[in-house]
């Protein structure tokens, strides 16, 4: 592929990206938007959270190797239920870093 060619292509997706983003703003006050795809749209933050971070937990190298000596599992699961629990940021972030300190020290 050219230069000119993939040049273009960038500047066709940026457009594109960019329309698709301006057309939810700008429709945003004239559209209804039915109650049930407002409570859905509600779950969407946490999935795309959950869909960024699990994978980067199970495969922290990047690839499909499961394995169980992985500090990252049990650290996430600690984390999560200090979250879930306390509903702080902050202890959450804090706690969830210091189990993942200790599993991986304990590992070796």
């Amino acid at each position: 592929m050219s230069d000119l060619a993939l040049w273009g292509l960038f500047v066709a997706v940026g457009v594109g990206t960019f329309a698709m983003r301006l057309s939810f703003i700008e429709l945003y006050g004239q559209l209804r938007i039915p109650p049930l795809v407002s409570r859905a749209l509600a779950y969407v933050p946490a999935s795309v959270l959950a869909a960024l971070v699990l994978p980067a937990v199970m495969y922290p190298d990047g690839h499909g190797d499961f394995v169980l000596a992985n500090a990252q599992i049990p650290a996430a699961i600690i984390a999560a239920a200090v979250a879930w629990k306390t509903r702080n940021t902050l202890l959450t972030l804090a706690v969830g870093m210091g189990a993942l300190w200790s599993f991986k020290w304990m590992l070796g």
